[in-house]
């Protein structure tokens, strides 16, 4: 009951504006429950907002009364019981757990919605299995079936073709968690010994910090690791809990980051010595994985815009034990810093306090990562859109200023949309004219334009769009 009343509240903290992946950890490690009850709560809430679409259909055909016109806790208790139907749970179970949740610890005026929450949820209930989604290929029904709203299926189906079906469907699987080792203290094997030993001894990820220090934080088991497909150094864990309690992570081992994040911090090839600019750090994962390949040689500038967001990839940088990673909250438009004139790097000084290499991880749609951030779907317009293209030419012109001859500029976003891959792509080339376009990562990435478009169904990772070039000597 308590884990149900806990994923209605992080149901409509989140409808209310609130972010999934702040909302929720806050919420869990103050709730006292245990690792199981905290697995069904995560489950629960990332499971309704991803099928929220395909609920609101079925809820729909089930009661009189429009789901806008609900209290918040009631929509989200609704919006929960369904995906629980949806997911084979008895529809006794699904019912009476949710209803229960409902009148737990709400206001007065809410448990009174109780009975007609039981109403509707027992009219879903025998709508399936064989649930009654529209049929056909046209944009309504696919959106229905995808759970997506109508104007991202015709987005992707315009700019991904036949791929847009898997793009989508793959949006509603879970993500896995998976973890970056930290080269300068430990190795992907060493993690993967240090996780599985943890899960081994005691049915739970090596609870307590090393030294003795924070005993009693839990985590819970291992349920699998794997090595990344697309990063062989990565590692795939299930059920690892709360990360920011996983010992590996908390004291500096380990930084969760997906495949396709550290593959576009690797493929910008920081060597040791070097001058790196991240010109959109936040929250810092591609800054201290160049950090790290760096060997913590040299200097990495991490900026971003927020002064708050600028604060994590500081605490990213400190939790690693990385002293080249310097952070700025400042505009990249109008950054106010350079490398000191004449810093040396491997490729002699840089004479006019230029970097090396710059990478921007630029803000944007986000239409790879729906999997990841599920309520993004819902809060998108496609206008969002044309004012991220419009920024993304903003910062790369910036971008391009700062790199010294010779050097490189890497363009990467967690998108899919033309506006934000190719038609970058076209400008960047008379925008940057006489900047060389490099080879993109191979398969299962895919030549896109002059750069490379990674899609989340080819490799099971965020989708990723990145863009090499190399500047005029």
């Amino acid at each position: 009951m308590a884990a149900r009343a806990l994923a209605i509240e992080a149901l409509v903290r989140i409808e209310a504006g609130g972010y999934s992946n702040l909302v929720l950890p806050g919420l869990l490690r103050d709730s006292g429950l245990d690792g199981r009850d905290r697995a069904l709560v995560t489950d629960l809430v990332y499971g309704s907002l991803r099928h929220q679409g395909q609920a609101d259909h079925l809820l729909a055909l089930a009661s009189h009364r429009p789901l806008p016109g609900l209290d918040p806790p009631v929509r989200a208790a609704l919006r929960l019981g369904v995906y629980q139907l949806l997911s084979g749970v008895a529809p006794h179970a699904a019912v009476g757990a949710t209803v229960g949740a409902l009148g737990w610890a709400s206001p007065a005026a809410v448990r009174r919605a109780a009975p007609f929450a039981n109403a509707v949820l027992r009219r879903v209930a025998g709508l399936g299995p064989g649930w009654p989604w529209p049929a056909g290929d046209g944009a309504d029904a696919v959106a229905v079936r995808t759970s997506h709203p109508r104007w991202i299926v015709e987005r992707l189906r315009r700019d991904l073709g036949p791929d847009a079906d898997a793009v989508l469907a793959a949006a509603n699987e879970p993500p896995p968690v998976t973890l970056r080792a930290n080269p300068l203290r430990t190795t992907p094997d060493a993690l993967a010994a240090e996780l599985t030993a943890g899960a081994a001894g005691r049915g739970e990820v090596a609870p307590g910090a090393g030294g003795g220090s924070g005993g009693g934080r839990r985590a819970g088991p291992i349920v699998e690791l794997e090595r990344g497909r697309l990063v062989p150094g990565a590692l795939l864990v299930k059920g690892a809990g709360d990360l920011a309690r996983l010992p590996a992570v908390a004291e500096g081992r380990a930084t969760p980051q997906d495949q396709a994040s550290q593959a576009v911090a690797a493929a910008v090839g920081a060597r040791p010595g070097e001058c790196i600019l991240d010109l959109a750090a936040a929250p810092g994962g591609k800054a201290t994985a160049m950090a790290e390949a760096m060997a913590d040689d040299g200097l990495v500038v991490a900026a971003d815009l927020r002064p708050g967001r600028a604060g994590r990839v500081r605490q990213a940088a400190l939790r690693l034990g990385l002293r080249s990673v310097q952070v700025v909250a400042a505009d990249g438009r109008r950054l106010p810093i350079r490398p000191a004139a004449g810093h040396r790097t491997v490729a002699g000084p840089t004479g006019d306090g230029r970097f090396d290499r710059v990478l921007l991880d630029a803000p944007c749609s986000g239409l790879g990562v729906l999997r990841r951030r599920p309520e993004a779907r819902w809060r998108l317009e496609p206008v969002a859109i044309d004012r991220a293209a419009a920024l993304q030419r903003e910062l790369l012109t910036a971008a391009a200023g700062q790199v010294r001859p010779g050097g490189l500029l890497a363009y990467s976003v967690c998108t899919l949309t033309r506006e934000e891959t190719l038609d970058i792509d076209d400008w960047a080339a008379a925008a940057c004219a006489g900047f060389t376009a490099l080879d993109p990562p191979g398969a299962p990435w895919r030549p896109h334009g002059r750069g490379g478009l990674l899609l989340p169904s080819a490799a099971g990772t965020d989708g990723m769009f990145l863009l090499l070039l190399r500047v005029p000597a």
